[in-house]
């Protein structure tokens, strides 16, 4: 195993201090508790908004704190939801007057541990909300899930959620439009290799050289069948069609087509997986309007990538287009 770090217990910790470092006119980091927030937080009679989750993801969930996104995020060990302490803590450090939104990506973990510290908060006299996003269509329970697992499309619920937030919506309405998100996005993953987490020191799943894992998760969970590597273009269409099949999407939808690398693909070939992604949608009347490519939401150096689709309104959209300054989206700003 080769990686660049220094003792795996001290990995998030020294990793958040570089974070906050290389973005300090973005971010400011806390260590007792670990959390990350606006460097202008808290934003008086602004709905704030919170994420986390284990570390191995980024930028997620860090890299999307700042103007028009995330007012905090709580990163726990590399994969590891992280505990009610230092949710409550960021909670408290955010909450602006106008209430907090927690958005938690549906592991077992992070949802108990948030409910936790919003209860805390609730206690504190700071009104709190959840949405537990799931947008993952690969397999309804999995290792770490009852239900269907959040991934990818998270960031797309953050984006937006934010956006609304960051323009003066009340708590009831900021939720109302998480919630919608999630409700109108579909996502779907595949691994070609598995990844190391630092501590273990060893790959959390094995796959033979000439294997893929359809639908696999963020932490490496079984997807819905391994088979034989094929080319791209058949890659996308086994994945696309679940997505699309589920909401149903339809002729005369537009979309915003999220091609995730899961951390170790390199992007000439997340644009071969978009180039023909979006070909199939245009070919069933589904015109993609709104776009990302990139490494978003990532398992350590795992290759692969995820496939989200969400359906698009007007709003919506101009809630995508607003501006956003974060360590890892920025525009119009």
């Amino acid at each position: 195993m080769k990686k660049l770090i220094n003792d795996p217990k001290n990995v998030v910790n020294e990793s958040i201090a570089g974070f906050a470092a290389a973005h300090a006119d973005l971010v400011r980091a806390e260590y007792d508790p670990n959390y990350v927030v606006r460097s202008d937080a808290p934003v008086a009679g602004k709905v704030a908004i919170i994420s986390g989750g284990g570390s191995g993801h980024e930028p997620l969930h860090a890299g999307f704190v700042g103007y028009g996104m995330l007012d905090g995020a709580v990163p726990g060990a590399v994969f590891t939801s992280p505990t009610p302490d230092p949710i409550l803590a960021a909670t408290k450090a955010v909450d602006g007057g106008a209430g907090v939104l927690h958005i938690v990506k549906n592991y077992t973990g992070d949802v108990l541990n948030f409910e936790t510290a919003a209860d805390l908060a609730a206690a504190e006299g700071i009104e709190v909300r959840a949405v537990v996003t799931n947008d993952d269509v690969a397999v309804k329970d999995s290792l770490y899930t009852a239900g269907r697992r959040g991934v990818a499309g998270t960031v797309l619920v953050e984006k937006i959620a934010g956006a609304a937030a960051q323009r003066g919506d009340d708590l009831d309405a900021v939720t109302a439009i998480a919630e919608k998100v999630n409700a109108q996005v579909r996502s779907m993953g595949v691994a070609l290799t598995p990844c190391i987490v630092p501590h273990a020191g060893e790959p959390s799943f094995t796959l033979d050289e000439d294997e893929i894992e359809i639908g696999i998760g963020i932490h490496g969970e079984p997807g819905r069948e391994r088979i034989k590597l094929e080319p791209a273009d058949a890659i996308v269409e086994r994945i696309l069609g679940p997505i699309v099949d589920d909401i149903p999407f339809a002729s005369g939808d537009k979309v915003l087509l999220l091609v995730n690398g899961m951390g170790g693909t390199p992007l000439v070939e997340l644009f071969i997986v978009y180039r023909h992604a979006a070909e199939v949608l245009a070919a069933q009347g589904i015109e993609v309007t709104r776009s990302l490519v990139g490494n978003y939401t990532t398992a350590l150096e795992m290759q692969g990538f995820s496939l989200s689709v969400l359906k698009l309104d007007d709003e919506l959209t101009e809630l995508w287009d607003a501006p956003v300054q974060t360590a890892a989206l920025r525009w119009g700003r």
